[in-house]
């Protein structure tokens, strides 16, 4: 997932800030006034509140600031006046009651706002994360929704003056004395400590007026005010903007994980992961990112063994087998970087390519140099796995989908082993056609449209040159292991499409069986990823489409008990049927042109609205069970060979 603007190794961890608190501006002496406390906001020192009922700023005597306070110099008073003395580098202003302060249970009702002063005006953007005091130690954990400049004075004198002055000095400079300028902030939890442990609860309390707001800058209360978890799989590192958020630690940057544990429930990797961008957007790259953190991981199964996590990837481009190579980009600076963060890197040795072999189509399979094993699917496996609809070449209706199970039933009663040739044979067979339609079972015409449908499967998928899929069970799932299947050599959007579906189905019912095939499969902690799925899980008006969104919705409901992952990765989520998408937990969304796209993956509408200004890279993160949403730019670089 390539960060644009990090193209540099330094850039992974420079440090950002408001560094400007004693520079007054460019605004001259105005402005130097303003961020001296003469703005009516503010206040002159010892002048407690305004006219319009607007409480002291950070110059104020302190007595005004807290009437609750019954002893001058302790709690609020002495930190209000420590905070106006000290020139902190992350300080932005005040709260401010100019016009309310209010925190309600309804957000709409909220009402909290600060004044931010001339010198850090600049620095401040939409999304930064703020904190504000309270006299006892607690602090609000808050975020920068909107921004705004409001005129110093209520009547329209202070217009007729400035404007008179402009033009008498036949400048238009803007001086930021004449305005006071508007954080409006949302409330996002209150951090507390029990113990030594730092906490985070739902905001119950208003801050003070005048409290000091400064930027959040360390790691561990940005973490706790937005819920995402020390440890897990490192997805990206925080960000407002497109910008990495800094802190004062080392690495500087706040690292984003995944629950990857049973603390608190099962880990997000069963709750399923879609990968959402357009074209460009760093979809893949940031995908072989976090598939190869779950490389290696272990899950605890349903006989209490500690087993290894596979991943089974289904590839139309040919990329992710290259995840057994490792990048040349990633030199040893970089590789010493990710390791202090924790992040898996380095090409995957177990990495095989599980080839779909395709009568007249060869596989080049120069792009990486990963373990080669050619496979065919078995028409048995249709019987075997129950799989009627992998056979319709065409759409079938209501009527024509019974008929085609009666045949197929009728067919392996007979050849147990058969194969899709003895099939078209067995359905020339006209005594059989007139004893079916005599018996009322399937009418003639029915059997004709099935016999037409069924002709229509590629010619070349069943029954190849190469071992059968399902006894390669072994290889397909390996615990600890990277399977890729790739498509990209296949002759047609049929072929491949039989392909994907054939295999995971098979993956799929083993995992949900009670009486499974494959022992392997059953026992082994899966993530089950597929690439362009909008291709194989659309919703569609017709019976062999329905049943196949109803075995994955049907594995996407029993993933975290069957410890099975789904990891859909998309350009148009839009059409993946209804019923898989909303089994999915942890969506990641980078950037997408098509309002329907972008309306479809159901992120909060703050964050949806920066989805088509985002770079190569950054992305929203929305999983609910994990942390509140967030957005989060992923590595510059490649763990894993990337490209050509």
């Amino acid at each position: 997932m390539t960060d644009a603007g990090d193209s540099e190794l330094g850039d992974f961890e420079d440090h950002g800030g408001f560094d400007d608190w004693d520079d007054p501006g460019p605004a001259g002496d105005d402005a130097a006034r303003a961020d001296a406390g003469a703005d009516s906001e503010a206040g002159t020192a010892g002048r407690s509140v305004d006219a319009d009922g607007s409480a002291a700023g950070a110059g104020t005597d302190p007595g005004d600031a807290d009437e609750d306070e019954g002893e001058t110099g302790s709690g609020f008073e002495r930190y209000a006046m420590e905070a106006a003395e000290a020139g902190t580098a992350d300080g932005i202003g005040t709260v401010s009651v100019a016009q309310g302060l209010r925190v309600a249970e309804d957000s709409d009702e909220t009402s909290l706002k600060a004044f931010v002063t001339v010198g850090n005006r600049e620095d401040v953007r939409i999304g930064k994360y703020l904190m504000v005091p309270y006299p006892d130690g607690e602090q609000l954990f808050c975020r920068i929704t909107a921004l705004e400049y409001a005129q110093e004075f209520r009547t329209d004198d202070a217009t007729e003056l400035t404007a008179r002055r402009r033009m008498r000095t036949n400048r238009g400079d803007f001086t930021e004395a004449d305005y006071k300028y508007i954080a409006e902030l949302s409330p996002v939890a209150v951090l507390f400590h029990d113990g030594d442990e730092l906490k985070r609860r739902m905001v119950d309390r208003v801050p003070k007026p005048g409290a000091f707001v400064r930027q959040a800058t360390d790691a561990e209360q940005i973490k706790t005010g937005l819920a995402i978890p020390e440890e897990g799989v490192f997805l990206g590192h925080l960000s407002v903007g497109g910008e990495k958020v800094r802190t004062a630690a080392e690495p500087p940057t706040v690292d984003y994980r995944l629950k990857d544990d049973y603390e608190a429930g099962d880990p997000l990797v069963f709750r399923h992961t879609l990968v959402a961008g357009g074209t460009g957007s760093g979809k893949t790259h940031g995908a072989k990112n976090v598939l190869r953190q779950y490389l290696g991981r272990t899950y605890e199964t349903d006989d209490g063994r500690d087993a290894r996590a596979a991943v089974v990837m289904f590839d139309p481009q040919d990329e992710y087998a290259q995840m057994h190579d490792d990048n040349p980009d990633l030199d040893g600076e970089w590789a010493r970087r990710l390791e202090r963060e924790g992040i898996e890197h380095g090409g995957h040795d177990d990495t095989v390519a599980l080839v779909p072999k395709e009568a007249g189509v060869t596989y080049p399979g120069s792009g990486h140099r990963a373990e080669q094993v050619e496979f065919t699917v078995p028409f048995s496996i249709v019987d075997e796995y129950n799989m009627p609809w992998l056979v319709a070449g065409a759409s079938l209706n209501e009527n024509q989908y019974p008929a085609l199970r009666t045949l197929l039933d009728r067919f392996f009663r007979n050849y147990r082993e058969g194969t899709y040739q003895q099939f078209l044979s067995f359905l020339d067979d006209p005594a059989l056609k007139e004893e079916l339609d005599e018996s009322g079972r399937v009418h003639e015409a029915t059997y004709d449209a099935v016999k037409r449908r069924v002709r229509g499967v590629p010619s070349g998928v069943f029954d190849q040159d190469a071992k059968p899929i399902t006894e390669l069970d072994t290889t397909l799932v390996r615990p600890g292991g990277l399977t890729v299947v790739p498509t990209y050599h296949l002759s047609s959007a049929r072929a491949k499409e039989m392909f994907v579906l054939a295999v995971s189905a098979m993956l799929v019912d083993d995992k949900l069986s009670n009486s499974p095939r494959s022992d392997r499969i059953d026992g082994t902690p899966l993530v089950l990823g597929m690439d362009e799925a909008h291709n194989f899980l659309a919703g569609a008006d017709n019976v062999q489409a329905r049943q196949v969104v109803g075995k994955f919705t049907e594995a996407a409901k029993q993933g975290r008990k069957e410890r099975l992952g789904l990891f859909l990765v998309t350009q148009d989520p839009q059409d993946i049927a209804d019923p898989v998408f909303k089994q999915v937990n942890t969506r990641l969304v980078l950037n997408l042109g098509d309002e329907d796209a972008i309306s479809s993956v159901n992120i909060p509408p703050t964050l949806a609205n920066k989805v088509p200004y985002m770079e190569k890279g950054q992305m929203v993160v929305y999983s609910p069970d994990n942390s509140e949403p967030v957005e989060v730019t992923g590595l510059p670089v490649c763990v894993t060979r990337h490209g050509e």
